[in-house]
């Protein structure tokens, strides 16, 4: 059986990632993530944490900080609201902390439920203390990329990276 050809864009997204220095790739099982997940379980240098809740990931990522690793917490936007109490464990302590996060509620959206998290996405993080590099385009990717590896790895930041629908597309459930 031949593995899936992952996207462009996760291709680009998970080598700029392990570039600059992440092993790590925890994650709540998303459709917006899971190509990224793919590329990470199978990678001989990186590890895939299966979460059973988006804020486990928040303290593993501190934990890997501690010994010198870098790590990411992939998850939808619906789980932003379970990590709120976690990431004041960021913010008091001073550890980086990269989220890639996958947008549910915003362009395009068809599931109501979906719309009350994903229009305070923003505002929560923000609250944290996290940056916000949105991407809205395949143009975009490389540059917010960059730029919240930066802050997080080098500046010492909590970063989200935020995966629009605009961007994913919408799902049709």
């Amino acid at each position: 059986m031949t593995e899936p050809k992952e996207p462009r864009w996760a291709r680009n997204l998970f080598s700029q990632l392990v570039d600059g220095g992440v092993t790590l790739f925890t994650h709540v099982p998303d459709a917006g993530n899971a190509a990224l997940i793919r590329l990470a379980e199978r990678h001989n240098e990186t590890t895939a944490v299966l979460l059973s809740t988006e804020e486990e990931g928040v303290g593993i990522c501190a934990g890997a900080d501690l010994v010198g690793a870098h790590g990411v917490v992939c998850m939808q936007s619906s789980g932003v609201g379970n990590c709120i109490n976690h990431l004041s464990l960021v913010k008091g302590g001073r550890f980086p902390i990269f989220l890639i996060v996958t947008m549910r509620g915003d362009y395009g959206e068809q599931n109501p439920w979906q719309y009350p998290m994903g229009q305070a996405v923003d505002a929560v993080l923000e609250a944290m203390g996290l940056l916000i590099f949105r991407v809205d385009s395949e143009a975009d990717l490389e540059t917010a990329t960059g730029a919240a590896l930066s802050a997080c790895f080098k500046g010492g930041q909590g970063v989200a990276l935020v995966l629009s629908q605009r961007f994913l597309g919408a799902k049709a459930f």
